[in-house]
């Protein structure tokens, strides 16, 4: 069912505020970067309304990202949600919402992005998967926006652990994965985005092929005077031997595409209409 936004929020902000100094603790605390988790964000009535909605998204609208560095599809555009997932992405870029975030981070001058500007709704099926990166550092349309925290909710009905697919954070040296956070359903990821905050989740993952990994991803920034304008930084892991080649090589090019997008003001979702012309046209000359 929908929730009533009428009369009560998907986000239990009492829950929240009870328990705001011992997450600003462990968001202080956490390793390899600040982060915390919390399980349970949404409420059980928008949770089960939420899950319900993922899977009523149409086909249409979806963002591929299928290269070296990941396999993932994307959705942004808000007005096609239903309502329940519409209300819960407003939800979370509400100024109510926004005061926790800068009660929990220590960051004022917080300001959400209805764009979603590589957000909105992530979903990836079996061998999906996702390298260790650390996210672009600037909004691609409002250059003085500087990315300052990452919000990640997971929404699936059903995730093993076995199947995969958590979500590794990894040090500035790359030494070693230093926590691996399980998509489990109604689990909040929130950590601060820096040049070196990397993570991903580097192996396929191996869930049935009717089950999903999915997310809604969000992202804040702070509008800034100055700012340091760089690309999604994908790295090796230790003993990925040969594959740390085409790693980089990816990178290098991803990295290409992005002055390109930010110079002609083009979108993701329209490189990949035309990527998607071009494989169709290739496979009929086939």
């Amino acid at each position: 069912m929908d929730l009533d936004s009428r009369t009560t929020s998907p986000i239990d902000f009492d829950a929240l505020d009870s328990s705001i100094g011992t997450l600003r603790e462990d968001f202080d605390d956490a390793v390899p970067f600040p982060h915390v988790v919390i399980d349970g964000l949404l409420r059980p009535e928008a949770l089960q309304a939420a899950l319900t909605a993922f899977e009523a998204v149409g086909q249409s609208g979806w963002t591929k990202y299928l290269h070296v560095n990941e396999r993932k599809f994307a959705h942004t555009d808000t007005s096609s949600w239903p309502s329940a997932l519409e209300q819960i992405a407003l939800e979370l870029q509400s100024p109510r919402f926004m005061e926790f975030l800068s009660r929990l981070s220590g960051i004022d001058g917080l300001r959400p992005d209805p764009s979603l500007d590589g957000g909105g709704l992530h979903r990836s099926g079996r061998d999906g998967f996702l390298n260790i990166h650390a996210d672009f550092t600037t909004h691609h349309v409002k250059r003085d926006w500087v990315r300052r925290l990452n919000l990640i909710l997971y929404l699936n009905r059903e995730w093993e652990e076995a199947w995969g697919g958590a979500l590794e954070l990894w040090p500035p040296d790359m030494r070693r994965c230093e926590r691996a956070v399980l998509p489990a359903a109604n689990r909040a990821l929130i950590f601060r985005t820096t040049e070196d905050s990397f993570h991903g989740h580097p192996e396929p993952t191996a869930c049935p092929p009717d089950v999903y990994r999915q997310s809604l991803a969000l992202y804040y920034f702070t509008q800034e005077d100055e700012t340091r304008r760089l690309s999604t930084n994908y790295q090796p892991r230790p003993g990925d031997g040969l594959k740390a080649v085409t790693i980089i090589a990816d990178r290098e090019a991803l990295r290409l595409y992005d002055s390109l997008k930010r110079r002609l003001r083009f979108s993701d979702s329209t490189a990949s209409a035309w990527l998607g012309r071009l494989h169709r046209l290739k496979n009929r000359f086939r």
